[in-house]
């Protein structure tokens, strides 16, 4: 068997055995990459050109989106290629680049993640310390620690995966380079060894961030509901239930992917679950959002009102008639 010196490329896992079910796949896929590539660019549009969302929560709904893009960016359009192009080959360097972009996103995102929930309590339990708590400065600094963290977390992972000696052949069972896949092509045991310490500190820290947002939202409904205004809950709960709705999503997905039992694990469940914990957040994120929060609603309207009305070379009209 060949070992990690001699392997020159992976072979992902085939979506499909006949070439029209390829073909379908990749529409498919091609349709839910440009969902989530307009969702997320949207949003990411609207916040860096609406001045009035230029608040701390929207930027780091800009910082999500932009995760989100290289999340999905990350994995699909190889699996889209292959699917395309009858392929199943890709390259070691590109696995080991793929497997590092990807757990960076992804665990970045939980850290931005527990941040906005952080940013969500300062703002209903403690609102006459926001501005103060949370600046433009802390803001880019909260920002930068969740990127930074993120790329140290995933650099560990993929140097300690792509240094152990591969001697169980090049398929992985999988659409796109993933670690528990990588690590099942492994033979050397102390290699393991340290994966699973890595593991197991990576739970515990995962941990912690639930355990923080699970504090953070006890404290802000416990405000909430002490409120004596409708309107004012109504707001509240309004900025609150996207948010809250988005770490779950994002939590139950990881944690059927990384903690289901392996004595249920077959390669059709691994793929449906790793779909769902890889694909459908950064699609389904920008709904989440657009649907619960209405000034964001507001300056998405606005914004392709103008980009049709500069299509269409209407200048006499102004968006605020509209």
């Amino acid at each position: 068997m060949p070992n990690s010196s001699s392997i020159s490329q992976f072979l992902l896992l085939a979506l499909a055995d006949t070439r029209q079910l390829q073909l379908l796949h990749f529409w498919l896929l091609l349709g839910i990459y440009l969902a989530a590539l307009l969702g997320n660019g949207l949003i990411s549009t609207a916040v860096a050109c609406h001045h009035r969302l230029h608040t701390p929560m929207y930027f780091f709904l800009l910082n999500l989106a932009l995760l989100d893009l290289g999340c999905i960016s990350t994995t699909l359009p190889k699996a889209m290629a292959n699917a395309l192009w009858d392929n199943r080959h890709i390259s070691y360097t590109g696995c080991a680049a793929q497997v590092f972009f990807f757990l960076f996103l992804l665990s970045a995102e939980y850290f931005l993640l527990t941040i906005m929930s952080y940013d969500r309590y300062v703002a209903i339990c403690k609102p006459l310390h926001y501005e103060t708590l949370l600046s433009i400065r802390a803001c880019a600094s909260m920002a930068a620690a969740a990127w930074g963290t993120g790329a140290l977390y995933s650099l560990l992972h993929t140097a300690n995966t792509f240094s152990q000696s591969l001697c169980q052949g090049n398929a992985v069972d999988q659409f796109f380079c993933e670690i528990p896949q990588i690590l099942k092509l492994s033979c050397s045991k102390l290699g393991l060894v340290m994966e699973i310490r890595l593991l197991v500190a990576s739970i515990l820290l995962c941990f912690g961030c639930f355990a923080f947002i699970l504090f953070s939202y006890v404290q802000i409904f416990r405000a909430v509901l002490r409120m004596p205004s409708e309107q004012g809950r109504h707001k509240a709960f309004s900025t609150c239930l996207p948010h809250l709705a988005v770490v779950s999503l994002f939590l139950s997905t990881a944690m059927v992917a990384y903690l289901k039992p392996h004595s249920i694990s077959s390669p059709s469940l691994d793929l449906v679950v790793s779909f769902l914990y890889s694909v459908v957040p950064p699609v389904m994120n920008p709904l989440i959002y657009s649907m619960r929060n209405k000034e964001l609603k507001n300056s998405l309207w606005k914004l392709m009102a103008k980009c049709l009305l500069k299509t269409m070379n209407c200048p006499s009209i102004s968006i605020r008639d509209l």
